[in-house]
Order: C-alpha cells, then sequence, then structure tokens
C-alpha cells in the first residue's frame, strides 16, 4: 500500500540536526534566523517569522490584525485552526461557503457575509489549491479589510505566476510532517509590513524587543534551532518536490479523471497548486459506491483518507458560536484524499 503521506528525507536533514546538537544552540538562534530569510527569500515576501507551529502562525496573525469582537469570513470547509485561533483572539470567525470545485473561499458569497463589524477575510489554500486571490483582494479593498491568508498547505503554489507567501497582509504557513515540507512541527507567517513583522516578532517571543524587556504582554510560540535546521534543507528540495507532485498530480487527473462520478480538482488559469493532496470529490449516486468503500471495494493499493478539512459550522464547536452564519448551498462534500507526493 502505498501511504498517503511520508516524510521524505535523507543524510543531508540528519546532518543539519547533528550540527545544532553539537554547537549546544538549540533554542532559537541564528539557524532560525537564517531560515527566515531563506524562507522569505523563496516566496517573495520581505519578512518571514518562524514560531512553533502553524496554529501559533494562525492565532498572532488574529491577534495582531484583530480586536475582541471583531468579525472575520472564513471558509466553512477547512481544517479547524482557521477558525477556532480567530476565536482564540477573541475575534468572531463567520463561516461563507466554498467553490466547490477549488476548496476554496467563493468571493460572491464572502461579500454577502460582510457586516459592519467586519474587519478581515480568512481565505484558505486548501489541499494546496490558490484561492481567487485577485477576486478576494479586491473584495478587501471594496470593504477596507485586512487579509490573513492561511497557506498551511500551499509551500510553492502560485497565483498570477507570484508565490501565496508574497500577497499582503500576511500569510500563515504549517510545517507539520503531513505538509510538503516540515520541521517536526513549526510554522512561518510572511508579510512585506515592517510594522507587522516586528508586533509578530514581540508577541511571538513574550513581547521580548531585548533581553529581559518586555514591552508588551506576549507568548513563547518559538521555534528552535533544530527545527529550523530541518527546515532550511527541506526548503532547498521544495522545488523538485512541487514539481513531482505536480507530475504525479497530472496522472492522477487522467487516470480518475475518466471515472464517472468522481470529480478531479480543477486548477484554473493563472493558479499554480502545491498538491499537498490531490482531493476528489465523489458523486455516490453515479459511481455506485459511498466515499468511505470506495477504496475496500475497489482493492487499490493507493491509499487514500476522508477529506480531513471539518464542514466546521455542523461541528459541535462550530454550531455554538456561528450557526446563524453558515450557508449549505454547496454542501455536503463527499471528498476523498489521494497521494501525490514525490516518491
Amino acid at each position: 500500500m502505498i501511504p498517503i503521506a511520508q516524510i521524505n528525507f535523507d543524510g543531508r536533514e540528519i546532518e543539519a540536526v547533528c550540527r545544532v546538537i553539537r554547537s549546544g544552540h538549540w533554542r532559537m538562534g541564528a539557524v532560525a534566523e537564517k531560515f527566515e530569510r531563506r524562507f522569505a527569500h523563496a516566496v517573495g515576501a520581505r519578512h518571514a517569522v518562524a514560531v512553533s507551529s502553524g496554529t501559533a502562525a494562525l492565532f498572532l496573525a488574529f491577534k495582531t490584525l484583530l480586536r475582541p469582537g471583531d468579525e472575520v469570513i472564513v471558509p466553512d470547509f477547512t481544517f479547524v485552526a482557521t477558525a477556532s485561533m480567530a476565536i482564540a483572539a477573541a475575534a468572531r470567525p463567520v463561516f461563507a461557503d466554498v467553490d466547490p470545485r477549488t476548496f476554496t473561499l467563493d468571493p460572491r458569497d464572502a461579500e454577502r457575509r460582510i457586516t459592519r463589524r467586519t474587519r478581515a477575510l480568512a481565505p484558505v489554500h486548501l489541499y494546496g489549491m490558490p484561492a481567487d486571490i485577485r477576486a478576494l483582494t479586491r473584495l478587501a479593498r471594496r470593504h477596507g479589510l485586512k487579509i490573513i491568508w492561511d497557506a498551511a498547505q500551499a509551500h510553492g503554489a502560485r497565483f498570477g505566476g507570484k508565490d501565496v507567501g508574497a500577497f499582503p497582509d500576511v500569510v500563515c504557513y504549517s510545517f507539520y510532517p503531513s505538509k510538503n515540507m516540515t520541521t517536526g512541527e513549526g510554522g512561518m507567517l510572511t508579510t512585506s509590513d515592517a510594522t507587522l513583522a516586528r508586533e509578530l516578532r514581540l508577541l511571538r517571543s513574550h513581547g521580548e524587543s531585548s533581553r529581559y524587556f518586555h514591552e508588551r504582554l506576549g507568548f513563547n510560540f518559538r521555534p528552535t534551532d533544530i527545527g529550523s535546521a530541518l527546515g532550511i534543507v527541506q526548503l532547498g528540495k521544495l522545488p523538485a518536490a512541487l514539481r513531482a507532485r505536480q507530475r504525479n498530480a497530472r496522472v492522477l487527473a487522467r487516470g480518475v479523471g475518466s471515472v464517472p462520478g468522481i470529480e478531479v480538482p480543477e486548477e484554473r488559469r493563472g493558479r499554480t497548486s502545491a498538491y499537498n493532496s490531490f482531493t476528489v470529490r465523489i458523486n455516490p449516486e453515479i459511481l455506485g459506491v459511498a466515499r468511505d468503500e470506495l477504496q475496500h471495494r475497489n482493492g487499490c493499493s493507493l491509499s487514500t483518507a476522508a477529506s480531513s478539512p471539518a464542514d466546521i459550522p455542523r461541528a459541535r464547536p462550530g454550531q455554538r458560536l456561528s450557526r446563524q452564519h453558515a450557508t449549505g448551498s454547496n454542501r455536503p462534500f463527499p471528498a476523498r484524499s489521494l497521494k501525490a507526493q514525490p516518491n
């Protein structure tokens, strides 16, 4: 059975980690700073702020750009952290539909959800597929909103020839082991706003601008030099890994796309997916088999998994907080993810 997710590493990662261990400097330091510089350069942003997880990245973005009670529009089909970290930052997530072919935030439905309390959009480049950045940026400008991009699965994805990490206001990444590159656990925020980058760095480390001088309240979301050493090596491998993922996705699209009742991902003009996973929609009536029976029925040697993002407004926490904001025209999504990894 070919696994749906697998960490790809070799002696380069092992040696990089061993160098840090031998140095005795394990916490956030020079290696973490080097990782930030290289990541910012890779995506085309002026600043990158490394943190301890993708969840921490989202929390810091919401905490920095929103005030208590502010509303932020999030897709109703995503991993729970996109909404839960807004709640943790004392903001209120308002759910909007996603495009059923790309699984990304529908700009038209998002606009219908805007109220006088709305302060931001939080689109997700789900499964590595870029959201409609052009339309969402125009929407934000019309209404004076900030944009917090969730790129947890979109390392190397591009829109209009530009890396998704270069767009304002801030972009949040995860380096969890199932992502296109990993540090074990870790995250990154990218922005070209120097003031915002400084605020994120303060919040990341107890509001500390110099040793034992704390300008404000903050948290401990620092990365380690050990994880950053992994990240530097993984970042160097990312371009080749992305080419392999995109090649594998084309093979899957040709094969799976010919099966009646299965809809493959739609990569629209100007968007280049990072294919963290190759996620298909299943019509059980046409296919003649339910989503969760598909793999067992066909004896497939390619591992699949039920799509991990939640239909958040239908989950218990979402029901209590924002059910009245949710729409249901495009749900449910009987989706299943396939492997598009390099190996």
